[in-house]
């Protein structure tokens, strides 16, 4: 178990944490493009909580071990999650698929919202976990390298299997076994996040892109290309088109794949570093083509006609967000079974028509097509075989690794 020590962020974190916070992810909930929602206003104190001294180093408690289960007595289940990210009702107020799992099983879910960024989570829930306290929560939801930290530090409940039999049977090969969490032990995914090239077929004006290549040396786009300011989406596609893999690459690897960003940067290539505010830029034009997150493309598309997206021969990125059970978590039983009902390929349905990520259940597109048949065939929602098979992640990171690495992308995008 990784042993816990107050984190201190280097001033290239730092500085991502706040573009994530200005621009990123962070800055609109996942579902804000889809239903116009802002989502909840970002606690800047969360770099500061992340920096905290004074909370007690893990190697004070045992973690990753179950705590006393009170689901049978207490048919309940407390669940975080982000903004705009489960299923509503046409009134706004009720989440069916919610409902749906309490008529079944007499299981009432606390649901809230309260997940508004990673950086700004983890410092809430912190010193309770540091500390061997009950966060107050049964279910989080985490992104992928956040969740690999939790594991690490021995902070979440390795799940029971037997309680999990549709997750197991109908898990995306894609999700099954990342390196942070072999065969899926501690977590299962709740979306898959994808980084695609979206480009906009007017301003392209007949210029043809098919890689990333095209994008960083095509003449013809000088100027007219975006890419993300999330390091491992960037870096991550320009390691694939270099022939490089993510899950595997090298210190050396990276320094390569940065330089040659950087030439893409130095002869004028590349119009800016952006977050999820390049969905303007494609969508007037100003892009020809960007990096762009597969979530915010269907909507886009669907506003847009001009608007497409590819996917590289070479492959594209994936992440995911995760359900985790935080240690002491009061009901762990009614946790898991939650957690088993989406995979059930009926109600992953209900939640894929709403939200329009990437789904990470085998055999919804029948239930899905039952909802919304334009969302069933979208590969960015329902990737087929040959799209899942390019689907690629980016290695898990060692606290020095990740310093470094982001202090050499904050320099190449000049935050």
């Amino acid at each position: 178990m990784e042993q816990y020590e107050p984190d201190r962020l280097s001033p290239a974190q730092e500085a991502a944490v706040r573009r994530s916070f200005r621009n990123g992810r962070a800055a609109l909930s996942r579902r804000s493009l889809l239903r116009a929602s802002t989502g909840g206003a970002l606690a800047v104190g969360g770099l500061g909580a992340l920096s905290a001294c004074g909370i007690p180093p893990a190697g004070n408690t045992q973690g990753g071990v179950p705590a006393e289960d009170h689901s049978k007595k207490e048919k309940s289940v407390s669940f975080s999650n982000w903004t705009e990210y489960m299923d509503v009702d046409e009134a706004g107020r009720e989440h069916p698929t919610l409902d749906a799992f309490t008529e079944r099983t007499g299981i009432t879910v606390k649901y809230t919202e309260d997940i508004n960024d990673n950086t700004e989570f983890f410092g809430k829930i912190k010193p309770q976990l540091a500390a061997g306290q009950d966060t107050g929560r049964d279910i989080i939801v985490l992104t992928d390298w956040l969740a690999a930290r939790l594991i690490r530090l021995g902070w979440v409940q390795k799940l029971d299997p037997a309680n999990l039999p549709n997750a197991f049977a109908n898990l995306s090969p894609q999700f099954r076994s990342p390196d942070w969490d072999p065969g899926r032990a501690y977590s299962y995914p709740w979306q898959g996040i994808a980084t695609v090239i979206a480009y906009n077929k007017k301003a392209l004006d007949g210029v043809e892109v098919r890689t990333l290549s095209d994008l960083l040396d095509n003449p013809g786009l000088k100027g007219r290309v975006g890419l993300l300011t999330e390091m491992r989406d960037t870096m991550g596609l320009t390691l694939l088109d270099m022939g490089k893999e993510p899950e595997k690459f090298t210190a050396d690897d990276y320094d390569a794949a940065l330089a040659r960003l950087q030439r893409a940067v130095d002869k004028g290539q590349i119009r800016r570093f952006t977050g999820n505010d390049y969905t303007a830029d494609i969508s007037k034009g100003d892009f020809a083509a960007c990096v762009a997150w597969a979530g915010d493309v269907v909507q886009l598309k669907a506003d847009n006609p001009d608007i497409d997206f590819l996917i590289p021969d070479s492959g594209y990125m994936m992440s995911s967000d995760n359900l985790l059970i935080p240690n002491k978590a009061r009901h762990k039983t009614n946790a898991e079974r939650l957690v088993d009902y989406y995979f059930e390929p009926q109600a992953a349905a209900q939640l894929a028509a709403y939200i329009n990520f990437v789904c990470p259940v085998e055999g919804v597109k029948d239930e899905l097509a039952k909802i919304d048949e334009d969302a069933a065939n979208n590969p960015l929602i329902i990737p087929d075989k040959a799209m899942q098979a390019k689907s690629r992640a980016f290695r898990s990171l060692s606290s020095k690794e990740e310093t470094e690495f982001e202090e050499k992308f904050a320099k190449l995008t000049g935050a």
